[in-house]
C-alpha cells in the first residue's frame, strides 16, 4: 500500500494523528465503541422501568443506586491495589457480564419480575459509570496531556457511534428478539471490550520505556508509559478518597461533576414529568427514549470526528469544560420559558451531546496530569461515588422543590445561576490543568 493511502494518512485528515499512535488510537475507538453500545442498547430500558416504577419514586431508586456505589467502590479499590492493570480490567467487565447473564435468566423465568426490574434500573446506573469510568482511568493512563487533547475527541467518537447503534439494536431487535434477549447482545459487546483492552495491553508493553542503557536507541512511544505501569498500585481500599481530601484540584473535579449530576438529574426528573404527560403508551415511551438516544448520537458523532480535538487543542481545556454549563445555562431558562416536550428533547439532546463531545473529552484530560493512584482510586470514586451521590441529593432537591408547589418552570429557573457557577469551577479547572501539565513537561 503506499503512503498516501496508509492508516495514519486517511486518520489524519480528520483527527491529528501520528504514525505511531495510530494502532493505540484505533483500539481505543473500539473498545469505547463495545462499551456504550452494550449500555445503550439497555438504556432505554432502564428509563421505561424508572417511569414503570412511578416517576415519583425516582429519587428512592438514584438513592439506592447512591448506596450501591458506597459498597462497591471499596471493593474496586482493594482490587485495584493488589491487582495489575492486565488482570483487574478484565475482571471488571467480566464481573458485569456475569451480571447481565443473572438477569437474563432471572427475567426469562419471570422471577419477581417487578424487584428485579427495580433492581435493574439500580444495577445499570452502576454499570455504565464503573465501566466508562475505568475505562477513561486507562486512557489517562496510556496517553499524555498532550495526546489527549489531540486524540480524546476521536477515542470519544468511538463511545458515541456505539450510543447511536445500541439504540438502533434496541429499536430493530426489541420485537423480533423480545427486550429480555438484548442483554445478551449486551453481554457479548463487553466481551469484545475485554479483546480491545487486552490489545490495548500488549502495545503498553511494547512501547514501554526501555531500560535506562537502551534508552538512546529506543524507538518513540505511541502512547508513553511509565515503569511502573504494569504493577499493582498498592495502598488501601480507600486511598481514592484520602487523596482527593488532600487536593484541592480533585476537589475542584468532585464539584464540577456534582454541578454535572445536578444539572442532568433535573433535566432526567423533568424529562420524565414532561414524556410521561405526552404519552400514555410504554412502547412510545421507549421509542421517544430511544430517539433521544439516536439524535444525540448523531449530533455527537459528527462533532468528535470533525472538531473536538482541534477546538480542545486551540481554545483550551477549560473552555471546553465550560461549555456544557452554557448550554445548560440557556437549556434551563429555555424550560422555564416553555416547559413542553419539543424544548425538553432539545435541551436533552444539545446537552447530552455537549458532554460527549467536548466538556467529557475535556475532563477526562483533566486526569492526564495527576498519578496513577489518582486515575484509578480517586477518579474511580469521582466517577462512582461522586456522581451517583450528586444523583441521589439532587433527586431528593428536585422532590424537596416540587413538594414544596414549585412548577417545573419554576425550577428550570433556578437552575440557571447554579449553572453559572459551574461554568465558572470548569474555567479555572481548565487553568489549574494546563499549569500541571506545563510544570510535567517542563
Amino acid at each position: 500500500m503506499s503512503r498516501s493511502l496508509s492508516p495514519a494518512r486517511i486518520l489524519q485528515r480528520i483527527v491529528e494523528v501520528r504514525d505511531e499512535e495510530v494502532r493505540a488510537l484505533l483500539w481505543s475507538f473500539a473498545y469505547f465503541f463495545c462499551l456504550l453500545c452494550a449500555y445503550y442498547i439497555l438504556r432505554p430500558l432502564r428509563d421505561e422501568m424508572g417511569i414503570a416504577g412511578g416517576v415519583r419514586n425516582l429519587h428512592w431508586l438514584f438513592t439506592a443506586t447512591f448506596v450501591t456505589m458506597l459498597a462497591a467502590v471499596p471493593l474496586y479499590g482493594a482490587a485495584v491495589a493488589r491487582m495489575p492493570r492486565a488482570r483487574f480490567i478484565p475482571m471488571v467487565y467480566r464481573f458485569f457480564i456475569a451480571n447481565i447473564l443473572i438477569f437474563w435468566a432471572l427475567l426469562t423465568l419471570d422471577v419477581a419480575p417487578v424487584h428485579v426490574a427495580r433492581i435493574f434500573f439500580v444495577w445499570i446506573s452502576v454499570f455504565n459509570l464503573f465501566v466508562i469510568s475505568v475505562f477513561w482511568s486507562f486512557m489517562a493512563d496510556l496517553f499524555r496531556s498532550e495526546q489527549g487533547k489531540r486524540l480524546f475527541g476521536f477515542i470519544a467518537a468511538g463511545g458515541s457511534a456505539g450510543a447511536l447503534l445500541g439504540p438502533s439494536v434496541t429499536v430493530a431487535l426489541a420485537a423480533p428478539l423480545g427486550p429480555v434477549n438484548l442483554l445478551l447482545i449486551s453481554a457479548l459487546l463487553l466481551e469484545l471490550a475485554v479483546v480491545c483492552a487486552r490489545r490495548l495491553q500488549r502495545i503498553s508493553e511494547e512501547t514501554a520505556p526501555p531500560a535506562a542503557e537502551d534508552a538512546a536507541a529506543a524507538p518513540p512511544c505511541p502512547a508513553p508509559a511509565r515503569c511502573d505501569r504494569d504493577r499493582a498500585l498498592g495502598g488501601g481500599m480507600l486511598n481514592g478518597i484520602l487523596l482527593i481530601l488532600r487536593s484541592p484540584y480533585l476537589a475542584g473535579i468532585c464539584l464540577w461533576v456534582f454541578l454535572l449530576t445536578l444539572a442532568g438529574t433535573f433535566l432526567y426528573f423533568q424529562q420524565a414529568e414532561i414524556v410521561r404527560d405526552a404519552f400514555a403508551d410504554p412502547a412510545d415511551r421507549v421509542r421517544i427514549f430511544a430517539a433521544i438516544d439516536l439524535a444525540v448520537g448523531l449530533l455527537t458523532v459528527a462533532v468528535q470526528l470533525a472538531a473536538t480535538g482541534r477546538l480542545i487543542t486551540r481554545f483550551g481545556v477549560g473552555p471546553a469544560a465550560a461549555f456544557l454549563p452554557l448550554i445548560a445555562a440557556l437549556g434551563f431558562l429555555a424550560l422555564a420559558i416553555a416547559p413542553v416536550l419539543s424544548a425538553v428533547i432539545a435541551f436533552q439532546a444539545a446537552q447530552r451531546a455537549a458532554n460527549f463531545a467536548i466538556s467529557n473529552p475535556a475532563r477526562e484530560i483533566l486526569f492526564t496530569v495527576v498519578g496513577r493512584e489518582q486515575k484509578y482510586k480517586s477518579k474511580n470514586v469521582i466517577d462512582t461515588v461522586v456522581f451517583r451521590g450528586g444523583d441521589a441529593v439532587s433527586g431528593w432537591m428536585f422532590a424537596g422543590l416540587r413538594g414544596m408547589g414549585l412548577e417545573l418552570a419554576a425550577i428550570a429557573l433556578l437552575a440557571v445561576p447554579v449553572m453559572v457557577l459551574w461554568l465558572a469551577v470548569a474555567l479555572l479547572l481548565g487553568r489549574t490543568q494546563e499549569r500541571l501539565a506545563a510544570a510535567s513537561t517542563g
